[in-house]
């Protein structure tokens, strides 16, 4: 029987017009301290966001997107956030905010695998 890593997950979002408080999920990010894994999966649905709101400036969340891809990966490209511990970039990214992007409180899980569990969560999740 394998080991299980206990693991912990947000659901990424988008949130066009944040006072209405209506969302579309676009990712996961996922945290497994025990394997020293940090990623996320995001998938941006243009059609989906366009329904709640025409003017949302799609290169924009695209660009942050990217650059919550490169904080959690610790690319010096996602700049001083970047280069903080995995679990600090985890708390960061996943910190409430009121924002276009946001993301759900955090989540326990058990896995074999992380990326195993990032793809189910994925794929439960966001499509």
């Amino acid at each position: 029987m394998q080991e299980q890593h206990l693991f912990e997950y947000a659901v990424i979002r988008v949130v066009p017009r944040v006072e209405r408080e209506e969302f579309v999920n676009v990712g996961v990010i996922l945290f497994c301290p025990s394997k020293r894994f940090l990623e996320c999966t995001i998938e941006l649905n243009a059609a989906k966001l366009r329904v709640l709101s025409e003017s949302l400036d799609l290169d924009e969340v695209s660009a942050y997107l990217n650059a919550l891809k490169l904080i959690c990966l610790g690319k010096k490209e996602g700049g001083t956030i970047a280069a903080l511990p995995p679990a600090s970039r985890f708390r960061w990214l996943t910190a409430t905010r009121s924002t276009v992007v946001q993301s759900s409180k955090v989540h326990p899980g058990f896995c074999q695998e992380p990326e195993v569990s990032l793809g189910k969560l994925f794929d439960q999740m966001v499509r």
